[in-house]
């Protein structure tokens, strides 16, 4: 995407913000107490407040200069959410079969990167669009494929298999991997009173994920 800059935001800063997903949600309470519930959004969306993260007046200038790189709300950029980054839990290494990611059907070589939450009820699937280069792995039934039958696109997150390597038919493809999450700055304006800060208090920088 033109209006995508594919750089990080200072780790050390998103490391420390707040936030996580968001959901909408309508609920109508009808005359007999009960409610009725329609969810407007299929997929959750995440925001984040880049303030907490910020400990230091030199941590406070870079991102004034990455905010002006981006022009504000222009351009979009890659997050490092602490909690959710991988594609296994966080204490742990991602692996080749962490996540399913297709079935093959002996033809199609490409398939997008994915991670499943839930499973018991009503799980839910998310695209991945921005994996970490270097940091994905993946299998066919369960054996690891070697990195030089399959590249990756870490602009939109899908793996492409080398033709001739196309996972034979009812073949599952599984994948593990490091991403990060595609967002882009919530206002255009950055109100900072210096002497609030040094005082303790913490700016707010708003951040909101980009769904595609």
């Amino acid at each position: 995407m033109a209006d995508f800059h594919e750089v990080r935001f200072p780790v050390d800063v998103a490391l420390g913000a707040r936030g996580g997903p968001e959901r909408r949600t309508d609920i109508v309470t009808l005359g007999s107490g009960r409610e009725h519930r329609n969810a407007r959004w299929a997929d959750s969306r995440r925001r984040y407040d880049a303030g907490y993260g910020i400990k230091t007046l030199d941590a406070l200038a870079g991102v004034v200069s990455f905010f002006e790189e981006r022009r504000g709300r222009l351009h979009g950029f890659r997050w490092r959410d602490r909690l959710d980054d991988r594609s296994c839990a966080p204490s742990m290494a991602p692996s080749a079969v962490d996540q399913a990611v297709g079935v093959g059907d002996g033809a199609q070589t490409t398939f997008q990167l994915a991670k499943t939450y839930g499973g018991g009820f009503a799980p839910w699937t998310r695209s991945i669009r921005k994996p970490v280069a270097g940091s994905v792995r993946v299998a066919v039934n369960g054996v690891e494929a070697s990195p030089a039958v399959f590249a990756v696109d870490h602009a939109s997150g899908q793996i492409a298999f080398a033709t001739g390597s196309a996972p034979p038919a009812g073949a599952s493809v599984t994948a593990g991997f490091l991403f990060d999450v595609p967002v882009r700055f919530d206002t255009d304006v950055l109100d900072i009173d210096l002497a609030s800060f040094a005082a303790g208090d913490i700016p707010s920088i708003p951040v909101v994920e980009i769904l595609p």
